[in-house]
């Protein structure tokens, strides 16, 4: 089941700038609420998204149509 939220997570980087700028401002942080919202990761799933490159993230995100992009309102800090 937890490819499941793998997928879930990966589409949140995705298509969620709010989340996606909060991964990249504290990976822990964001992924720990992630969890505590009810999905769960594996040790080595954990790792190899901390791993990610917020870059790629962003360059996927941009390659998105953006109708199906949750942009965020609140100022880039």
């Amino acid at each position: 089941m937890s490819q499941v939220n793998v997928e879930i997570l990966i589409g949140k980087l995705a298509t969620d700038e709010e989340f996606r700028g909060r991964f990249a401002r504290n990976r822990i942080a964001t992924l720990a609420e992630f969890v505590a919202r009810g999905h769960t990761l594996t040790l080595c799933e954990t790792a190899a998204v901390l791993g990610t490159k917020v870059e790629s993230c962003e360059e996927f995100a941009a390659a998105i149509d953006p109708r199906i992009q949750k942009a965020s309102l609140k100022e880039a800090r």
